[in-house]
């Protein structure tokens, strides 16, 4: 084996920035790109509340039937083309909606775009695993995920003026351009993504000693660490608390600031653009907190932030208390997914990662898959989105308690 030259730049950060544009498209253009669309949307057709937060839920169902498959086909064929794939189908999704002339068909599309979401998102995220160490995972995972934010200031920013150029179609060509962008990236990241950092002769990044062995290929899968552990349905329990409270609250964000808060289009939208950019930096911090006080304080935390911020917004619906809450949620809003990435590299090493992410990803979905259109439904009955948010902030302060018991593993250093 030729010795391991060391070198001041590593291909893990190449990687790592791949990764982050795949979250760009895969979860901040396929799914936000909703929130910012969908009061010009629902009116151009026709939609009720509830039918709007069907159309959310159907997407999350498709991203429910593929997080747990991408993630175990990405451990066993390699994230590289399970993600280029799902990037594709992810686009393709999106350009049908953006046809849709029925809340059907827009159903069977936004399916499609989950799926695809799917089967790009859990792999990315995963990979990091491979090519940071233990110490590390946590700090990568909350820069992956900063993907999201990005996708919110470019969307805040884009949405407003192709809304206001292009009049009653601009929804139409909001999900055009989405569907563009998204293939681009589906054509970079296989360019530039490699399943492990021995393809190229490497180490991960942080990797100390360097009589480290270095195999392409590693033992038999043992799929039961994944499926029969105590410690991972655990944290996918906790999981389900997240995905199904800060998903009513991106989804209705745009349209409860119109509706019920007096603002217009643009100003919702300067909003959710503060919120995307100051949520760059929270993966990264709480990442790095979890590195440091373990993941199960930062989780506990990390959920009060939420429950704050999601009650505000109900119970002061003025604008000091929608930029509270605004600043509350960007300043954690994607850490619970970056700690949860980086437990499960904890718990399985980098090989099952993924898998074990897409495993905890089933119990994400199914709380994103019923957020929505339990709160669509509340708004209806109620004639106010009040009471949804209200119900968002109640299960994440669950899931500050949920956290509270998990069993503590404190990040070892390599």
């Amino acid at each position: 084996m030729k010795p391991i030259k060391p070198s001041h730049f590593h291909y893990a950060w190449l990687i790592l920035a791949a990764g982050t544009l795949v979250v760009f498209g895969a979860l901040g253009l396929a799914r936000f790109g909703y929130t910012m669309a969908l009061p010009a949307m629902q009116q151009g057709l026709g939609l009720s509340n509830t039918q709007a937060g069907v159309l959310a839920t159907a997407n999350l169902i498709g991203y429910l039937a593929l997080s747990v498959l991408g993630g175990a086909l990405a451990a066993r064929y390699g994230p590289r083309v399970v993600i280029t794939v799902g990037l594709t189908v992810a686009a393709a999704g999106m350009l049908m909606t953006g046809l849709a002339n029925s809340f059907a068909s827009a159903a069977v599309w936004r399916v499609v775009t989950g799926i695809g979401s799917g089967a790009s998102n859990v792999p990315a995220m995963g990979l990091l695993a491979a090519w940071f160490v233990q110490r590390r995972r946590g700090m990568a995972a909350g820069i992956g995920v900063t993907g999201s934010s990005l996708a919110l200031i470019v969307l805040g920013f884009l949405v407003p003026h192709v809304l206001s150029a292009y009049g009653w179609n601009g929804w139409r060509i909001c999900w055009f351009l989405f569907a563009g962008i998204t293939l681009g990236l589906a054509v970079l990241a296989f360019t530039i993504l490699r399943n492990c950092p021995s393809e190229l002769g490497l180490l991960p990044i942080g990797a100390a000693g360097e009589s480290t062995t270095i195999t392409a290929k590693v033992r038999e899968l043992n799929w039961g660490r994944v499926y029969r552990s105590g410690v991972v349905w655990h944290l996918g329990l906790i999981y389900v608390a997240y995905g199904f409270s800060y998903i009513i609250y991106m989804t209705f964000f745009t349209k409860y600031l119109i509706a019920e808060g007096g603002y217009t289009q643009e100003s919702a939208g300067r909003l959710f653009m503060l919120m995307g950019w100051l949520s760059l930096l929270c993966g990264l911090i709480w990442g790095s907190v979890s590195d440091r006080l373990g993941r199960k304080t930062a989780l506990v935390i990390v959920y009060i932030i939420h429950s704050v911020a999601f009650g505000l917004f109900a119970l002061w619906p003025f604008s000091t208390g929608f930029i509270i809450s605004a600043v509350l949620f960007g300043l954690s809003a994607w850490s619970i997914p970056a700690i949860m990435a980086a437990t499960c590299g904890d718990l399985l090493g980098p090989r099952l990662a993924p898998a074990g992410l897409g495993f905890v990803t089933l119990f994400f979905g199914i709380g994103q898959a019923a957020g929505p259109s339990v709160a669509g439904i509340i708004a209806d009955a109620g004639h106010s989105l009040s009471p949804a948010l209200l119900l968002a902030a109640g299960v994440a302060l669950l899931g500050a308690v949920g956290s509270l018991f998990l069993r503590s593993a404190s990040p070892k250093v390599l």
